[in-house]
């Protein structure tokens, strides 16, 4: 605690995140590491703590899931403190997938990693105005991640947004949109896509096609944009996994890498869920602010996930 009353280390805590049997845990360790703990009560206190706290605080922490990540990290956005606060993630949700991908293992490691772990600048992923640092997804999917309830995230962990989505394509309408992702690096090309998809999926820090990890690399400054267009709809209703879909070759999937893009309906707005939270918009705006978020990642993590032995800069 300083001087001046405020801490240099507050870590904001989700009471209900996942089965809500991690606060207990996390008070403790919290405490035991020097933290300003602050819980929140109703929407948009994640984000106006962390906002409050980062100007003055060294480190924040999110303790919750996916969505309590991203408020956070919107809340130090919006205090202009990316430059000087450094963010730590305390995985207490469902899925979990932020955490993992940064090499997070568990409550207890996640204090292990603030102490000892590196630090490494990170992507965010902008959307219009607003941050995501892992995924933001359009369509059947987003609808689903808005309509899981959170019993069934308790039950069934990740694989409810799956079951919901297998519920939900059934009665989903496909999306007549008109993608263009802007020029990448070696040689990629600026280029269109014009058609009905059944959803549209950006990963920041998540890779949704089929690959050994599902970590993109959150440090290049590129988006991973996969559209699964509404002719896969039917591989989908008979019961195929929707992570086995991308694991095979289909005419239906389309990949790009790319620094930005343009999401435009042809019809009505769009519904997408950015690390869980919901935007609907007409025409979406997508870009990446490059290594600008500093955050606390476990030895497990590796900038380019595709990249065999990997070492950081300061091993021999």
């Amino acid at each position: 605690m300083r001087p001046d009353g405020g801490s240099d280390r507050v870590l904001v805590l989700n009471p209900v995140s996942g089965s809500g049997d991690h606060v207990d845990d996390v008070v403790e360790l919290a405490n035991e590491h020097g933290f300003e703990i602050r819980r929140t009560e109703a929407g948009g206190d994640a984000k106006r703590f962390a906002r409050d706290a980062a100007p003055d605080a060294d480190l924040v922490a999110a303790a919750g899931g996916d969505g309590t990540i991203n408020a956070v990290v919107n809340g130090v956005t919006a205090a202009d403190a990316l430059e000087s606060t450094t963010v730590a993630v305390v995985p207490a949700g469902t899925g979990n997938n932020f955490a993992t991908n940064v090499g997070v293992r568990s409550i207890e490691h996640a204090f292990e990693v603030i102490e000892n772990g590196r630090r490494r600048r990170i992507d965010l992923g902008i959307a219009d105005d607003r941050i995501f640092v892992n995924s933001c997804v359009g369509g059947v999917t987003a609808e689903a991640s808005g309509e899981t309830s959170s019993e069934s995230k308790a039950e069934l962990g990740v694989l409810a947004y799956v079951k919901k989505t297998l519920e939900t394509v059934g009665s989903f309408e496909s999306l007549p949109l008109r993608v263009e992702t802007a020029a990448g690096p070696n040689g990629e090309r600026a280029r269109a896509w014009d058609g009905n998809a059944l959803f549209v999926l950006i990963g920041n820090c998540r890779r949704f096609t089929g690959a050994r990890t599902a970590q993109a690399n959150v440090e290049d400054g590129l988006l991973e944009v996969t559209i699964v267009e509404d002719a896969a709809a039917i591989d989908l209703l008979s019961g195929a996994a929707l992570e086995g879909l991308f694991d095979r070759d289909s005419d239906c999937i389309t990949t790009r890498r790319a620094p930005s893009l343009e999401i435009e309906s042809r019809r009505d707005a769009v519904e997408y869920s950015l690390d869980g939270e919901m935007l609907e918009t007409e025409r979406l705006h997508l870009e990446t602010n490059r290594t600008a978020l500093e955050i606390a990642v476990g030895e497990e993590y590796r900038s380019d996930p595709d990249e065999e032995g990997e070492r950081w800069p300061f091993e021999s």
